[in-house]
This record gives structure tokens, C-alpha cells and sequence, in this order.
């Protein structure tokens, strides 16, 4: 099969989020298994772009509304990711330091769209699925069932793959002429909720949905900002296929971002000396406990209870335990947490901003990662820190509750069910008296080790997916 993932990030050329991580990854292993893999990204000012070559492939106009684009497609010409990486290179909408967070962000990504469509629909083959991701992507079903230019594409099987389905790219109608000409008798299509809804319209009209966990798409059926009637309606299409990771990037034996290499074999020296080093680092004890976060400071991934979660589990344990952030976010909640430093010092610490070496480190090094998350489709991290031997202390939600069960119960990590201060306290101190029993310590963090998350079982459920709705073609 030739198979296309149209996406805002993929890593490593523009990452914001775990959707990077997975588009990254998944098609690699979709090649592997013998197919055509294509992954197609906006042309971004980022430095994996700026050190790599590409050639042009095509060029095109694109005309929405008064706004005219000259559009260039270009080649990464070493398909060094394992995969063929395309760039649609827009300089007016593109060219910029961030992937998101402009206020034409929705005419950015739907020029996007229709330049990946106008190069496709030319091409002398029609691929066997285009697979998009979260609602950056989402009016692309919709233009291959209806728009007049790619009738060659309505046969062409879609799928939506949502990683967080509470954002979801409405605009007015006022951009309708926006999108290149369709039958107007098919443009209740495209609304929900008196708006056109990008993420509504790809679940109206792919082929098949996915979510990237099994609980994920339980929950948006109850808990989707507004969509859950919609979700209910297509529940037929719809099937929940938990994320992996990359074990070729995210593997302890093989991590050149560690000071000392280790398997499941070793893992007790090799943690300790990674250990040793993040605490030099950071100017914290190796002896104690070191309780880590890594992501963003947002109250989604539960970023806003961390600072008084912190102060109090420090305080209520006498300063017998490290806590180590790593993330950016809210302003507020980052002042927060670099205030603790006051208090702290020598027990805490904080680093704002995101290093992708310094995590790979943290998830050697920690011992338990922090994931209150109120909402986590999947989530990776907990992934990477089994990987890595650190215990996930988690809030059981989306995929966090399909990947982490909690010791008491014989599994891998500690669970708590409240996105709360005093939930995460309590795990806290279960952990605490966890840390000083070392021979159940490291039974759990083998068990944790010997997980298989990988992307080889990912991979296989997306293909028997494709076959599946191909063969209904």
C-alpha cells in the first residue's frame, strides 16, 4: 500500500507534543513492514530543516477567498527517518519560529491542506490511504469526497487519527470561499454548532476514526468538548489503537543522551550513575528519592497542581525527597514553581523550557514520574519512563489508565484516580515507603522494563485497519 500521514509535527523536524512522537514513528514502522510511507508537514524555520537538503517535487498556486499562495513541494532527498518526508514550503504562512499560536493559524493549516491535496490529486498514482491527524488536518476528508478539483481522490480511503480531541479548529462561515469549490448541497457537512468544525468534518467523513488509546475513546463519547454526540453516532468507524514508542530512539542499552548505558540486566548501577549525574547537575542528593515531571505547564496535564503538590510533599517529608520539573508553559505556573527555589533549594529545582537531551537523562536518572494529567488521550512519557526503569506515578485516565496499573494490584507504577494536590501526595508517600524497600523497588521497574510498548504491535493493528476499510472500497 502507499500510505500518506498528513500532519502539523513530526519529529524530529518540528515537535511540540506527543503527536510529533507518533508521526515520527508509526510510518517508519509501516515501511518496515513493506509499504510506501509518506509523511507530509508544513515547511517550518526549524534547524532539522535548515540542516537538511531537499529537492522540489512541485509547485502550484493556491487561491483561497483574495488570498493567492505559490506553493512548493519539497523532498528530504536521504529518507533518512525511514520513510519519505515531504515539506509544503508556504514562506508567507510557514516561515516562522513556532508551529502554532498565530492568529491566522486556521488560514495557515487550511492552505496547508489544499496545497497536500492539489500536489496529490495530480500525482500518476492515487495512494491506497491518507491518514490525518487532529483537526490541522481534518477538512482534508471532506475536499476528497466533495470538492470538484480532486474527484480522483473520492475513492481514496481517509482516516482521522485524534491525539486530543478537545481542540478542534472551528472558524465562521465567513471563510467559506475559503475552500476550494464543492456542491453547496453538501455544506451542512462541514457544520457543527453554527461553525465549520475541522476535527466534526473529519469524523463525518473518513472512513475511520482512531484515537490513540482504548480508553481515550471511551472517554470522548462522554467528554469531548462538545463533539460527544458525534462520537457516539460513528462509533461504528471508530477504534481506539494505544500508541508505541520508539525503541530505536527510546532505549536505555543504546541512549547516547545517557552518561552510562543499561538493560533490564543492569539497570540498578546503570540508573544510580545517571542518577548521580542529573543530581550534579541540579545540585540535588542521589541518596534521596528524585521524583520527576517532564511536559507542559498546562492545567491539562495537571501543570497547575505541581507547585503546591511540591511544597507539600517537601514539607510533609521533611526535605527527604528531590523533585526535579522539567517543562514550559503558563507563565503563572512557571513563576510558581521557580519561587519553591527559595524555600527548597538543595531538594528541588526546576528547568524551564524543553531539552531533549536533559529528558532523556531525567528518565534514566528519576525515580518516579509525575503525570497527574486531567486529560491524556495516551501519553508517551509513562511509556519512556518504563523503558527507563523510573516508575509512573499517574492519574488513571485515557491511556495512562490503559498502560499503568498500580503495584498494589501487581502492575507497573502507582495510580491515583483525582486530578488533585492531596491525591498526588498520597502517591507521593506511597512511593516514598515503596523507594525504601529495594527488592520490590526494582521487581517493579523490571516489570516496567519488560513492557512491550513498542511500534511493531502499533503498526500491525493500523495495516489491518487500512485492509480493512480498503477492502470496503
Amino acid at each position: 500500500m502507499e500510505i500518506f500521514h498528513i500532519s502539523a509535527e513530526c519529529y524530529p523536524v518540528a515537535k511540540v507534543g506527543g503527536l510529533a512522537d507518533v508521526v515520527g514513528a508509526l510510518p517508519k514502522y509501516q515501511s518496515k513492514a513493506g509499504h510506501q510511507l509518506r509523511v507530509v508537514i508544513p515547511c517550518y524555520d526549524t534547524k532539522f530543516i535548515k540542516d537538511h537538503d531537499f529537492d522540489s517535487v512541485f509547485e502550484g498556486e493556491i487561491k483561497m477567498g483574495n488570498h493567492h499562495f505559490h506553493f512548493k513541494v519539497l523532498k528530504e532527498i536521504t529518507d533518512k527517518l525511514g520513510f519519505q518526508l515531504y515539506l509544503i514550503d508556504i514562506p508567507e504562512q510557514f516561515s516562522r519560529t513556532e508551529v502554532y499560536g498565530y492568529e491566522d493559524d486556521i488560514e495557515r493549516f487550511l492552505s496547508f491542506q489544499i496545497a497536500v491535496l492539489d500536489w496529490i490529486a495530480q500525482r500518476d498514482e492515487i495512494p491506497s490511504i491518507i491518514n490525518c491527524h487532529d483537526h490541522h488536518t481534518g477538512l482534508i476528508p471532506f475536499m476528497m469526497l466533495y470538492s470538484d478539483k480532486y474527484r480522483r481522490l473520492a475513492n481514496t480511503a481517509s482516516v482521522i487519527t485524534i491525539h486530543n480531541g478537545l481542540y478542534q479548529g472551528q472558524f465562521g462561515f465567513d471563510k467559506l470561499n475559503y475552500i476550494p469549490e464543492f456542491d453547496l448541497s453538501h455544506v451542512n457537512v462541514l457544520e457543527w454548532d453554527n461553525c465549520i468544525n475541522s476535527l466534526a468534518v473529519a469524523i463525518k467523513c473518513a472512513l475511520a476514526v482512531t484515537t490513540v488509546s482504548p480508553n481515550y475513546l471511551n472517554e470522548i463519547n462522554n467528554y469531548a468538548n462538545g463533539l460527544e454526540s458525534l462520537f457516539n453516532t460513528v462509533r461504528y468507524k471508530s477504534k481506539g489503537i494505544l500508541n508505541g514508542i520508539d525503541t530505536e530512539v527510546w532505549n536505555p542499552a543504546k541512549d547516547k543522551m545517557l552518561e552510562k548505558n543499561y538493560s533490564v540486566e543492569n539497570f540498578e548501577n546503570g540508573k544510580q550513575i545517571n542518577k548521580k549525574i542529573l543530581c550534579t547537575l541540579f545540585e540535588l542528593d542521589p541518596a534521596k528519592p528524585l521524583f520527576s515531571f517532564i511536559g507542559r505547564l498546562f492545567e491539562e496535564k495537571g501543570g497547575d497542581l505541581l507547585p503546591q503538590a511540591s511544597a507539600l510533599a517537601l514539607s510533609e517529608n521533611f526535605k527527604e525527597i528531590n523533585i526535579l520539573v522539567l517543562g514550559s508553559g503558563k507563565s503563572e505556573i512557571e513563576n510558581q514553581l521557580k519561587s519553591l527555589l527559595v524555600d527548597y533549594k538543595g531538594n528541588y529545582n526546576v528547568f524551564i523550557g524543553y531539552n531533549e537531551e536533559l529528558a532523556h537523562l531525567i528518565y534514566a536518572g528519576a525515580d518516579f514520574l509525575l503525570m497527574p494529567s486531567r486529560v491524556e488521550p495516551c501519553g508517551l512519557n509513562q511509556m519512556y519512563s518504563l523503558q527507563y526503569g523510573t516508575i509512573p506515578i499517574v492519574r488513571r485516565t485515557g491511556g495512562l489508565k490503559d498502560t499503568v496499573i498500580d503495584f498494589g494490584d501487581n502492575g507497573n507504577g502507582i495510580c491515583h484516580d483525582q486530578a488533585s494536590v492531596g491525591d498526588i501526595c498520597y502517591s507521593i508517600r506511597r512511593a516514598i515507603q515503596l523507594y525504601k524497600d529495594k527488592e520490590h523497588l526494582n521487581k517493579i521497574r523490571e516489570l516496567g522494563m519488560k513492557t512491550d510498548h513498542s511500534w511493531e504491535r502499533v503498526c500491525q493493528e493500523y495495516l489491518e485497519l487500512y485492509h480493512l476499510i480498503t477492502d470496503k472500497i
